[in-house]
């Protein structure tokens, strides 16, 4: 019986600071699970250049010829870490009996990898990499990490706390996730809800050895609302309350201004109006702009774009014998 074939899949975006140092640490990794017989000797290092604008892709070039394992995969333009990650799993899937994403920087021990493999061949379908210590993040970004897990409990979307995309899935959950057409990816909240036999892999999270951050705080508000609006209408909702409260509120003063004039008591106040108005404004264009959000995800998804454009592809070049093997036995 063959080994199973593995493909590490590792996004790209302007990482030529760490890419020698990442593609030398994950191929002997790699090649060290081939000399033990836990992997094929046709399993490969797959890196995404998700539109770098550095020498990022002249290294991964450079890096094929240096190391055998090392292949990849260039987009046309930046199209973002979820669709690089979509792109490498949909690229690799037709060859790889199982596949794991890591980061370039990493932050998440790659150490751990023979160990996710292990759990594999153990009969797990998805294995989960999860931090046991933050200690290497900012006290900011660790308190704002565990109020958006808690956030997202209560609205009802199941993810698993301190795990981001250092995962591996079979070749049968990957083909289940790319059933998933949504161009809006929160793959944290996707992977869950696979149900195949998943198990998790606690880890010590590293800091950043070399380069510069890829998400800093406007990246991840904006990560942490497309994961909110992508898996329910909880804002709405809580808009609706808001508007229900407020107008409740205006019917109250309404009586008490009703009495008050009755009294003969009323003093005209402009502050309090204009206080108001400003206050209600604020509150409608939140209200819009929140549905404007919903709107606009439906807008994006209608017109079926594609996630995103290849415009080189090593691996499948690379791949191809086995590719073809792959398909004879399917016809």
């Amino acid at each position: 019986m063959r080994s199973p074939r593995l493909t590490i899949i590792v996004p790209c975006y302007n990482e030529e600071a760490v890419l020698p140092k990442s593609a030398h640490v994950l191929a002997e990794i790699l090649m060290g699970l081939i000399q033990h017989k836990q992997v094929n000797s046709e399993s490969k290092l797959l890196f995404v250049d998700d539109g770098s604008q550095d020498a990022t892709w002249a290294l991964v070039k450079e890096l094929e010829t240096q190391l055998p394992v090392v292949t990849g995969i260039k987009f046309s333009r930046n199209f973002g870490h979820q669709n690089a990650l979509m792109a490498g799993m949909k690229t690799a899937c037709p060859t790889s009996d199982m596949m794991i994403t890591i980061d370039a920087d990493l932050q998440d021990d790659p150490q751990v990898i023979p160990e996710m493999v292990a759990r594999f061949h153990a009969g797990s379908d998805v294995v989960l990499g999860v931090r046991n210590d933050r200690s290497s993040d900012s006290h900011f970004k660790r308190w704002t990490a565990e109020r958006f897990y808690g956030l997202m409990n209560r609205i009802g979307v199941q993810l698993v706390p301190d795990h981001a995309d250092f995962r591996l899935l079979s070749q049968r959950a990957v083909r289940a996730l790319l059933s998933y057409q949504e161009t809006n990816l929160f793959l944290r909240g996707i992977v869950p809800q696979l149900g195949f036999p998943t198990t998790k892999l606690y880890y010590r999270r590293r800091p950043r050895f070399a380069g510069v951050p890829k998400y800093p705080l406007r990246k991840m508000l904006s990560f942490a609302f497309d994961g909110i609006t992508s898996f329910s209408i909880a804002p709405i909702k809580v808009i609706l309350m808001l508007g229900v409260l407020i107008s409740g509120g205006s019917l109250l003063m309404m009586v008490y201004a009703v009495i008050q004039g009755l009294l003969g008591t009323a003093i005209s106040g402009w502050s309090s109006l204009m206080t108001s108005l400003w206050f209600l404004g604020g509150m409608q264009l939140i209200g819009i702009s929140v549905v404007g959000e919903y709107v606009g995800k439906i807008f994006a998804e209608v017109k079926h774009r594609p996630r995103y454009i290849i415009e080189t592809d090593d691996y499948t070049v690379t791949q191809q014998p086995a590719l073809l093997d792959s398909q004879r036995v399917h016809v």
